[in-house]
């Protein structure tokens, strides 16, 4: 690729903001573009929670970068994590060598935040990549084999008491699969082991989950929650995780082997030696424009981009991320052409979170659906927007099986991590499993 007379776009991220923006600068004239990832691909995290529930497998949700990028001859992909950026001399640092850019689009992305609660990083398990995926659903599958050679119950109903640190959308759908795989197919494959020494625990500091959305859809998902068997507590804030378990402020305890951490994250700020300014969860705050104060020709997107707008800052989900990645793309071409960059305006299309089977609770605008409704909504828009038809038809068909048979067809421990009863040689860096 002859990048000569160009202009150099280096993309840091291959998440949804820096691979929309990689798609609309792919092909145009004039552009040369670089994309630096350390994975070799895309991850779809709105269902990522379905893989450590044992629903999909992960290459369902992932797809190679290369693949994406093979028609788009402007387009350089690196496999890489970036070191630093130095914005005064307009580089970025990785693989012991500099890259130049002419514009720089930084979507980093975010990471777990665990709020400096006692032992949480040690102790809990977080949800945020299909390795963190992929580690929970070995660790859980691991807990019913251990458990089914227990002979002693308050051993063996710790072991099976999973506790979601959380009450967001994460936590909500992670809470609604599980209980579904620990009530359905886990339950026909222990046959002996007791379904009272199973419980799923879903807590939240606040007063209600889902707070993005209506007190209504809140009342409902929670309802709805405990009637498939969760146990749900609310106002309930954690204040410690240790190996015993969890305790809370309120002085009470719970005794568990498993604790996933839904609660939060933060941006993760590349780093440099130039100060910028940040929000308390690390976003890297930005104009109007997502330019960086100062630095016209660098831009923040997707997670790690704090904008505010009407006095709050934008959340940090996938439509904002897909929006921002445009948005900073078409300001650069609007920049190389000598124009102006637009203010950033965010297009609020809704949300939508399912609860497990036929129920969802979903706002598209100022209407709300909620139940079966809502249900087929959340399946048709996030089939939609998985990428690659290999990926579709294969979570169409795990979803089917599942619906009709009750069935997971992927409930595997794989070896790496908890792949024998006795959890020697886990690699998860908690040591829960041990």
């Amino acid at each position: 690729m002859d990048r000569k007379n160009r202009k150099h776009v280096v993309i840091i991220g291959a998440g949804f903001a820096g691979l929309w923006a990689v798609k609309s600068l792919a092909g145009k004239k004039g552009i040369a573009v670089t994309l630096i990832d350390k994975n070799n691909y895309h991850t779809f995290l709105p269902l990522l929670y379905q893989v450590g529930a044992a629903e999909i497998e992960p290459e369902q949700i992932a797809y190679p970068i290369r693949s994406l990028l093979r028609k788009s001859r402007n387009v350089l992909y690196l496999r890489a994590e970036a070191g630093r950026i130095d914005y005064d001399e307009h580089c970025v640092l990785c693989n012991n060598q500099k890259i130049s850019y002419d514009y720089l689009i930084v979507a980093t992305g975010s990471r777990t935040d665990y709020f400096t609660v006692t032992g949480a990083e040690r102790y809990a398990f977080p949800l945020k990549t299909l390795d963190d995926a992929m580690v929970l659903r070995n660790h859980i599958l691991t807990c019913f084999e251990r458990a089914a050679y227990i002979d002693d119950p308050a051993r063996r109903r710790k072991l099976l008491t999973f506790v979601i640190a959380g009450g967001g959308p994460t936590g909500v759908e992670f809470a609604g699969a599980l209980t579904e795989l620990v009530r359905g197919p886990l339950k026909k494959d222990f046959p002996g082991i007791p379904a009272g020494d199973v419980s799923v625990v879903l807590v939240e500091g606040a007063e209600r989950v889902l707070s993005m959305l209506s007190p209504k859809l809140s009342a409902y998902t929670a309802d709805r929650l405990c009637r498939m068997g969760v146990d749900v507590r609310l106002g309930a804030r954690v204040k410690e995780i240790s190996a015993a378990g969890v305790a809370f402020g309120d002085g009470s305890f719970i005794d568990t082997e498993t604790v996933i951490w839904t609660a939060g994250v933060s941006g993760i700020v590349p780093e440099s030696e130039t100060v910028v300014p940040l929000s308390p969860n690390k976003r890297i705050k930005t104009m109007n424009t997502l330019q960086l104060e100062g630095r016209p020709e660098v831009y923040v997107t997707g997670d790690l981009a704090c904008l505010e707008e009407q006095g709050a800052p934008l959340p940090m989900i996938a439509p904002v991320a897909i929006q921002q990645g445009r948005w900073a793309a078409e300001n650069i071409l609007r920049q190389a052409k000598g124009a102006d960059p637009l203010p950033f305006a965010y297009k609020d299309r809704g949300a939508m979170v399912t609860i497990g089977r036929n129920a969802a609770v979903t706002r598209i605008g100022k209407r709300e659906f909620r139940g079966f409704v809502a249900w087929l909504i959340w399946i048709v828009i996030h089939i939609m927007n998985l990428i690659g038809f290999r990926n579709k038809l294969f979570v169409i068909v795990n979803w089917i099986w599942d619906y009709i048979f009750f069935e997971r067809s992927v409930r595997l421990i794989l070896p790496g991590c908890c792949d024998n009863p006795n959890g020697q040689g886990c690699l998860h860096r908690s040591s829960r499993c041990g």
